[in-house]
């Protein structure tokens, strides 16, 4: 395990060495979905990136406990049900089964558990009669109130100063709700029951709980009073991970997170995705359009979970175009395993490992270190692929000699690195979720091509090492010519689009 890691902690603002509760054991909780509608771009940046984090942390000898709920009940499934004509469980339990098959598709390991605020409520109930005795929380005409200005840390998440908050509140007119609160910013732990609306029984009678208490309860009920990791996206800081905090810490008396973590939004053509600016897309329209489920993970994953990421055509194109050399190394041992003459091993088998040059172990275990630092350093997503693609470069490049019918030309040591190679980037791609893709029928046609013209860049990128600059010039004018853009990148990289 390592004892290098370090992770960025939204509580304190600092990136710290992770020290978990009990030594080689971590337990994570992840803000779910409320089942509602689909899941869109913003669910997929964030599922994926605490995918990666889990896949991280037992690739490095964690036993990880990884809980996420289903919120099912709320305003928003309620308006839908209404309008379909349906019930609050017909509207939750399609969208929870449509979440299972897009997490699926993209890759994302299914949760150990994953709790539903439904079923929680007795600990839910349970939590609120707590904060009511202690005097954290208030009951008024059927609805109980935390009060904020109980808890003396409330705010210390997401750096809020509740007397600045009361100045620029001041002169608003409230409504009944706000008359029934003693300071403006308390929020429902429970909610009176409507007319027409779905009601459950307790003590303040019949309601449902606020979304707040749902969490602080399922954390509670399935991990215990204090955590390891607590997830989410950057939207959650306020109010609901710091009304999280102020319930929960009041009622326990115990920190509930030792780490909080928080990925950044996503933008589309440097716009805030939102339903109200119609730039909003769902993860099945985004896979029904063609897009392959590796690419969108790769997307995700070239920018750092916790910076904005920006989603445009030309994004998308560059990480098709990475994914494409990505799998086309990743498929060669599958593929061309009896031609190169590679026997079954597991990723970085000892034996196979030790049979190789002391050279090529170097280059590996390098490799394998350099990823490491990388995922290491707050899950520096970027720089692991880095290494997945300095590793796939020559996997890639014989990848596409193989596709033409080219017999391999190399001695049995190089052949022998070559797997070892390959074993490790099918470990370190697992890492980051990112498996085989195989094309079939049409779209198998289009790979084709995409893998001739991949391997024309590689001739002409070993045509410029040999300073054979006349070749690398003529591979570029005959690509030109067929109506192929070729990008030159720092460090030797060279992408391409169609014209």
């Amino acid at each position: 395990m390592p004892v290098s890691l370090r992770f960025t902690n939204t509580l304190t603002r600092r990136t710290e060495p992770f020290q978990p509760l009990k030594d080689g054991q971590v337990s994570i909780y992840c803000c779910g979905v409320t089942v509602y509608d689909l899941c869109h771009l913003g669910h997929a940046r964030s599922y994926i990136n605490w995918d990666v984090l889990r896949r991280y942390l037992i690739w490095s000898g964690y036993a990880v406990t990884f809980v996420q709920n289903f919120t099912d009940i709320d305003d928003k499934i309620l308006k839908r049900a209404a309008e379909e004509g349906s019930s609050m469980e017909v509207v939750s339990e399609r969208n929870i089964e449509a979440f299972h098959a897009d997490m699926d598709a993209l890759g994302i390991l299914r949760p150990d558990r994953m709790p539903r605020a439904t079923r929680c409520l007795e600990g839910i109930r349970s939590l609120i009669a707590e904060l009511e005795a202690k005097g954290a929380a208030y009951s008024a005409d059927g609805d109980v109130y935390f009060a904020v200005m109980k808890h003396a840390g409330y705010g210390k998440l997401s750096g809020r100063d509740l007397a600045d908050q009361q100045t620029n509140a001041d002169g608003r007119v409230a409504d009944a709700e706000e008359a029934r609160k003693q300071h403006p910013f308390d929020f429902a732990l429970w909610k009176g029951a409507k007319a027409g609306e779905p009601s459950f029984p307790s003590p303040w009678g019949e309601g449902r709980p606020g979304w707040h208490i749902e969490c602080s309860a399922m954390v509670r009920e399935e991990l215990g009073d204090t955590i390891d990791i607590h997830l989410g996206g950057a939207d959650l800081v306020f109010p609901h991970h710091e009304n999280e905090i102020a319930q929960s810490e009041a009622a326990t008396g115990q920190e509930l997170a030792r780490v909080w973590m928080h990925n950044g939004m996503v933008n589309v053509g440097g716009e805030k995705m939102s339903k109200s600016l119609g730039n909003f897309t769902t993860i099945r329209a985004l896979l029904e359009s063609g897009l392959s489920a590796m690419t969108l993970r790769l997307f995700v994953l070239q920018a750092h979970y916790r910076k904005p990421l920006d989603f445009t055509a030309e994004a998308l194109e560059a990480a098709t175009t990475g994914w494409k050399g990505l799998n086309a190394a990743l498929s060669l041992g599958d593929l061309h395993a009896e031609a190169l003459g590679w026997c079954a091993s597991d990723p970085m088998d000892g034996g196979a490992v030790l049979a190789s040059e002391p050279s090529a172990i170097d280059t590996l275990l390098s490799a394998r270190q350099r990823f490491s630092d990388a995922m290491d350093d707050d899950l520096n997503s970027s720089g692991a692929l880095a290494v997945l693609f300095d590793l796939a470069r020559p996997l890639r490049a014989l990848a596409n000699r193989l596709d033409r019918g080219d017999a391999p030309n190399h001695p049995d040591e190089e052949g022998q690195e070559l797997q070892q190679r390959w074993l490790l980037l099918r470990e370190l791609a697992g890492v980051l979720g990112l498996r085989l893709e195989r094309p079939s029928g049409k779209e198998a046609e289009t790979d084709l091509d995409s893998q001739v013209i991949e391997a024309a860049i590689e001739a002409r990128r070993l045509a410029k090492q040999s300073k054979d600059f006349a070749e690398a010039d003529r591979i570029r004018e005959e690509l030109t010519a067929q109506g192929i853009e070729l990008i030159d990148k720092p460090g030797g990289i060279t992408e391409w689009r169609r014209g």
